[in-house]
């Protein structure tokens, strides 16, 4: 038992006061002769006998009520069994991804949590809020109440550690209370090993009802026709039993095709044909699950000429003015001595065929030409000096020539997986005809082989980057050294190696990645470009490269949609943003993650444990009561006690 005021027991002293009046009684008794009557004798000393149990039990009740009147103002408590947690700060981590729109017993997850914590959350507790897209530091429920009650959902995935970093963060001399209010989809144990051994940690995790649901994953061109694009639309179920799902294609909001899917697998792919022009719209399906990932926006821009420039003697090169053709490429050959420096900027692909030496000052513009988003192919010739190699592409990643090596070698493998053919092959083969090497090098890289030997080395190999790539040849291909020229294989790897995906392909960009996106766009030194919609408008964060622009849009915008690049008023190119899929799968959900920690139900329990946990039980009042217990009974025994 402790006392709020201890100080207060000094005055028990004051007991000692009864006792002396009882000890030392300055009544003294006289003596009346009567007559000598063996009654009045009697009378006489039952009275005294009597009167000294009384006052006995005065002296007691006196000192009873004396001493638990003055414990009673010294106020006497048990101490709680977490008293030492009284002082630790609340932080209330708040999962508001796309995953918490699925629906539990009482509604949508979110909005669930958001009513209990209006609802439970004393209006005296201090508390800080930490949300995916949202920070309120050092508040109270009443000042954030309209914010609540406003909470939208977030499209960055929950990434419990990286939350938990920023409680951390919060330099403080107290530990600190922490409340996770998740429903634990995409987490995994590791994620929660950033808490601290001093912080007391709570989870809450409400359950989905519902964990069915379709995905759209990804839009892209499967095939190109003279007139048409063929897209793919790929889709994934999570759960069982879905028939005649419908599917819909709209262009700039207006009904282009709509279908009936069935899913017969976890995933499928819808095709669709579109006439080869702009293209600014969506795809949508409806389902009984999550909504968000209901809706793929995409744009495909009108297709233009592709800019390539191969620098190399004009007789080896002859093979690329077959490939790049004039309806689909501004193609030019320029021998190494004749090379217009100023036009390489302009271009899309640059294909370095054979050079026995590259000269610094080209080195340092193709470096240039590649961080600005342009492709680069590099053929190697026999002669090429290795160390000089070496030199170069270590500009662009990791990558190192070795040893030219005499011995013939057949291209045997195909990375089907690789996005220079991803959309070539409609199967798997392995009885193409093989080309063949005479004299080759060696590659290592940390990528994979694009196109390999029978040895498992590297024949084709890439390095690539956020804006483009830049692909390694392990040999010369020229007819004298290989018959790749003749194999099938030339034509697609080369065309799809002078494609520029922003330009050519499907421009959707995953809202939070940090994905830059380079347009054509000629600005003075006060121009910027507007991302913007309807909806929302927002400015990127943007580099100018000469005639291009690179864009990064860092966790803008905050809704998926289709936008435009705006340069003023005047439209440059038109941009897709969609939310991340990570969360899809509502039967990812892991409430394991919560084993080493409090697991409650609901935040009104969090909340009543505390305090029971934390409240001192104060007694003072108990003290009082047999203060006046004992001072009634001193009243009974004075009337009726003789």
């Amino acid at each position: 038992m402790n006392f709020k005021h201890p100080e207060v027991l000094y005055f028990l002293f004051l007991l000692v006061i009864p006792i002396l009046v009882h000890l030392f009684q300055l009544r003294r008794f006289k003596k009346e002769y009567f007559t000598n009557v063996q009654f009045l004798k009697e009378l006489s000393i039952q009275t005294r006998k009597s009167s000294t149990i009384k006052k006995w039990l005065l002296l007691l009740t006196r000192l009873l009520l004396l001493a638990f009147l003055i414990l009673a103002f010294a106020q006497p408590f048990f101490s709680a069994k977490d008293s030492k947690k009284n002082t630790n700060e609340m932080y209330i981590i708040l999962d508001n991804s796309y995953s918490m729109q699925a629906k539990g017993k009482k509604g949508e997850l979110l909005k669930r949590a958001v009513q209990d914590l209006l609802e439970h959350t004393p209006e005296t507790q201090s508390f800080s809020l930490i949300t995916n897209s949202e920070n309120y530091w050092n508040t109270d429920i009443k000042s954030i109440q309209k914010d609540l009650q406003n909470l939208k959902y977030s499209a960055s995935p929950f990434q419990l550690d990286n939350l938990i970093a920023k409680v951390n963060a919060r330099k403080s001399a107290f530990n600190k209370d922490i409340i996770v209010i998740t429903d634990a989809v995409g987490l995994d144990d590791n994620q929660a090993k950033s808490f601290r051994k001093e912080d007391n940690v709570y989870f809450i995790i409400p359950e989905a009802e519902q964990k069915d649901n379709i995905a759209i994953d990804s839009v892209y061109i499967q095939q190109t026709l003279d007139s048409f694009y063929e897209i793919g639309v790929k889709l994934s179920a999570n759960g069982a039993d879905f028939k005649d799902v419908p599917i819909a294609l709209y262009n700039k909001n207006k009904l282009t095709a709509k279908t009936l899917i069935n899913f017969e697998t976890k995933e499928k792919t819808i095709n669709f044909t579109i006439p080869k022009e702009d293209f600014h719209g969506y795809v949508s399906i409806t389902d009984k699950g999550l909504a968000y990932d209901n809706t793929y926006y995409f744009s495909i821009s009108k297709p233009s000429k592709t800019n390539v420039i191969s620098i190399g003697d004009t007789e080896k090169s002859n093979f690329l003015s077959r490939i790049y053709t004039s309806d689909e490429f501004n193609f030019n050959n320029f021998p190494i001595s004749n090379l217009d420096y100023n036009l390489l900027e302009k271009q899309d692909a640059i294909v370095l065929d054979e050079l026995s030496d590259i000269p610094q000052a080209l080195q340092t513009t193709l470096k240039s030409f590649v961080a600005k988003g342009g492709n680069l192919v590099i053929i190697p010739a026999q002669e090429s000096n290795v160390s000089q190699l070496n030199a170069f592409v270590s500009n662009f990643g990791a990558l190192k020539f070795n040893t030219a090596s005499p011995n013939e070698k057949k291209v045997t493998k195909i990375n089907f997986n690789h996005p220079l053919f991803s959309t070539v092959f409609e199967k798997k083969i392995d009885n193409f005809q093989y080309p063949s090497t005479k004299v080759s090098f060696g590659l290592n890289s940390t990528t994979p082989s694009v196109l390999a030997y029978d040895d498992q080395s590297a024949f084709l190999t890439s390095l690539p980057n956020d804006l483009s790539s830049v692909y390694v040849f392990a040999a010369p291909i020229n007819k004298v050294n290989s018959n790749f020229q003749n194999s099938p294989l030339i034509v697609p790897t080369f065309y799809n190696m002078a494609q520029n995906s922003q330009k050519t392909g499907v421009n959707a960009i995953v809202i939070g990645e940090s994905q830059p996106f380079i347009v054509d766009a000629l600005l003075s030194k006060d121009e910027i470009l507007t991302v913007k919609n309807t909806a929302e408008s927002f400015i990127p964060v943007q580099q100018l490269l000469n005639t291009k622009v690179k864009l990064s849009f860092n966790d803008n915008p905050t809704e998926a949609g289709n936008f435009g690049i705006l340069n003023e008023s005047n439209l440059v190119q038109n941009i897709s943003f969609n939310y991340n899929r990570t969360e899809s799968n509502l039967a990812l959900a892991n409430p394991d993650v919560a084993k080493n920690f409090k697991e409650i139900e609901d935040i009104e329990t969090v909340f009543n444990d505390i305090q029971t946990d934390r409240t001192d039980t104060q007694i003072w009042k108990w003290f009082v009561i047999l203060a006046l217990l004992f001072l009634a009974l001193e009243l009974l025994i004075q009337k009726f006690v003789k």
